[in-house]
């Protein structure tokens, strides 16, 4: 059976717009709480990696939301980046990211988020972020589009990367791999307009669904980083993929998120990247 055949068994199943509307109010429940305690943080503490930081504001998003999706949906189950998984016998998982963007919040930087994704094995179905500081909502429910506080959104369509912005990050394991987006970083910054780094990949993926910027690429990443923003890439008119090739899989940590004008030039590009000696910056 297809992935639309299936969803379609699916919706004969469950209300899919009324999942949709609980993982907007998800979203909405981190906003809130994220903009009350904006530059009032009480404990900021490490999850054992350099770079890999939790807050009190992490864990009560992560609380609050998993109350209302308990309440809401007590068949689905829930993967979440601070606590871990809590399992039902249910082929729906959703994939809770309370704070995107931990170390930024944790210094003021205003570029974090929300990010609630809805997962029908292993695809991607629903997706929503809330972006505080930009008092923005991205939303996507497979097959009815992607929207900016409901106003619909498109990738944008560039005709050569030169003429592109592009954005990506660095995984918390930089430090002990070669593979670490380094070289990548460098040379595609030569490729283009430029690369930014926005430290919270899911307002990375929300940004190209609404053509702000026009590719993402990542490596290293969670489940909880990847399924909502690639939802709203997609519905939005964007390719989700692997890279440098192969198709896109929410398990693997690695994503290219683009318009489909940049994606063979993406894929071309990355491909003749080798990774900086860890000796050129240790």
């Amino acid at each position: 059976m297809s992935e639309l055949s299936e969803i379609d068994v699916l919706e004969d199943q469950i209300s899919l717009s009324s999942l949709y509307e609980i993982a907007k109010q998800s979203a909405q429940i981190g906003n809130d709480i994220l903009k009350i305690n904006y530059n009032r943080i009480q404990k900021i503490s490490t999850k054992g990696r350099k770079g890999d930081l939790v807050t009190n504001v992490d864990l009560e998003v992560e609380n609050k939301i998993k109350e209302y999706l308990v309440e809401k949906t007590p068949n689905i189950s829930i993967n979440a980046e601070e606590s871990g998984k809590l399992n039902k016998s249910s082929d729906l998982t959703w994939c809770v990211d309370p704070l995107d963007g931990t170390t930024n919040y944790s210094h003021g930087y205003p570029f974090f988020g929300t990010s609630i994704g809805l997962v029908y094995k292993n695809t991607p179905i629903i997706g929503a972020i809330s972006v505080p500081y930009l008092n923005e909502l991205y939303s996507a429910c497979i097959g009815l589009g992607s929207f900016c506080n409901d106003i619909e959104i498109k990738v944008s369509s560039p005709h050569n990367l030169s003429d592109s912005l592009l954005v990506t990050g660095f995984s918390y394991d930089r430090f002990e791999t070669e593979d670490n987006n380094y070289a990548e970083f460098c040379y595609l910054t030569h490729k283009t307009r430029g690369v930014r780094r926005g430290g919270a990949a899911a307002v990375d993926l929300a940004f190209v669904a609404a053509g702000k910027v026009d590719g993402y690429w990542e490596r290293g990443l969670e489940e909880w980083d990847l399924a909502a923003g690639a939802i709203i890439v997609k519905e939005a008119g964007g390719i989700i993929s692997d890279y440098p090739s192969g198709e896109f899989n929410l398990s693997s940590g690695r994503i290219l998120a683009c318009s489909p004008s940049l994606e063979n030039e993406i894929k071309n590009e990355l491909d003749k990247v080798c990774p900086l000696k860890k000796n050129l910056y240790t």
